[in-house]
């Protein structure tokens, strides 16, 4: 039963007491939504940084109930009551565990645990009894919440295993031809001519994945920084297309574009050129149509304040339910035919991040059967 009035204004004024190092001046708190108050100047700024610690911090008696919390705690559990179970707020049973263990004399503890709905969050409690004299007040919790923390870890381990993975496969390849080149083809010159070549390539393979991991790895470094350098991006687009254009007549592969002349933006010019690249390049390989007579098109577009750049194909399209993921790495729709064509798993994921390193952003449009629109919209000197 949640005690009288007379006991909790007893309680919350030595926990009061307690978090102003003694100081003996406070003022009741009289509902769940006003703030800390101590009259003690030094109370005064003690309240205020409890107050504001961005972390929920709940306090509670010796038979659990709730006797104080933080801005965070009211923020965190808006329908909590001073005087209710920290249960019905806090509905962690290894948490409340915890707590009874360190009211009935225990030392600090730390915990940990899962809530699945309405999505899947990971919290970190730190339980700790407050004294005062030798009379037993209560427990203190802070909360962590590690769901941010525990996504990047596990973003990092299967980037690693991912990693491992795409270099683990063509590392084999080149180590089986070597033991047969040592043996069986030892002497046979067609046949180590041939595996010769698919040697070169499973290196070139390599070689280009780990240039991907490489790039990504500097952007991401500076994110933070934000390229303001005038690149003629009229003038890049044109150039990359003359690179590719080898590419485009070997395939007989069409192009329709729109370009606007004199189209500035700030950035990093290698960058950016990363960017039409690897769309342009995307849509070479995966794009085409099947009758072969639709072209690719490719336009750069000023608009006011902002720059489109944009890659359309009449390929077979995306289903929707791959579009969200289609940034991540080493995410393909068809793992086998991105490896066929040279992909590292990593291009989309390089464009999406240069682009938001140029305050921008990347946009993805696709159907199944009608084609794929890649746009990367970045802001222009004007905006800067």
């Amino acid at each position: 039963m949640p005690q009288d009035d007379q006991t909790g204004d007893k309680i919350t004024q030595r926990v009061l007491a307690y978090l102003t190092s003694g100081a003996g001046r406070y003022q009741k708190i009289e509902q769940i939504n006003t703030p800390l108050n101590w009259r003690d100047q030094t109370s005064d700024i003690l309240a205020s940084v409890i107050e504001a610690f961005p972390q929920p911090v709940f306090v509670t008696d010796i038979g659990t109930h709730i006797v104080a919390a933080n801005l965070s705690a009211r923020q965190f559990a808006p329908a909590m009551r001073l005087g209710e179970p920290l249960s019905r707020s806090l509905r962690a049973p290894d948490l409340l565990d915890a707590v009874t263990r360190v009211l009935a004399g225990g030392e600090a503890e730390k915990t940990s645990w899962s809530e699945k709905a309405p999505v899947e969050r990971w919290f970190e409690a730190h339980i700790a009894p407050l004294k005062c004299d030798s009379y037993e007040l209560a427990s203190m919790i802070s909360l962590h919440d590690l769901t941010e923390a525990n996504r990047v870890e596990q973003m990092r381990v299967d980037f690693i295993a991912n990693a491992s993975h795409e270099l683990r496969t063509p590392l084999s390849s080149l180590l089986g031809f070597v033991e047969t080149l040592q043996g069986p083809a030892k002497n046979d010159e067609i046949a180590r001519g041939k595996f010769l070549r698919i040697m070169r390539e499973q290196a070139e393979r390599m070689a280009r994945l780990i240039d991907d991991l490489l790039s990504l790895s500097r952007i991401e470094q500076h994110m933070h920084v934000h390229p303001a350098t005038p690149v003629d991006l009229s003038l890049l687009v044109a150039h990359i297309l003359d690179t590719l254009a080898p590419i485009t007549e070997e395939n007989a592969i069409a192009l329709k574009l729109d370009l606007d002349p004199g189209v500035i933006v700030p950035g990093d010019r290698d960058e950016l050129a990363r960017i039409i690249e690897n769309l342009i390049e995307n849509a070479l390989k995966y794009g085409a149509s099947e009758q072969g007579d639709l072209p690719i098109e490719i336009s750069l577009k000023q608009s006011g304040r902002f720059v489109a750049f944009a890659v359309r194909d009449h390929g077979p399209g995306i289903a929707s339910a791959h579009i969200p993921r289609l940034t991540e790495r080493f995410y393909r729709v068809d793992a086998g035919k991105s490896r066929a064509k040279g992909g590292t798993g990593l291009g989309l994921a390089i464009v999406k991040h240069i682009a938001l390193r140029h305050r921008g952003r990347l946009v993805i449009e696709s159907r199944l059967g009608e084609g794929s629109l890649f746009k990367v919209i970045l802001p222009s000197v004007e905006t800067i």
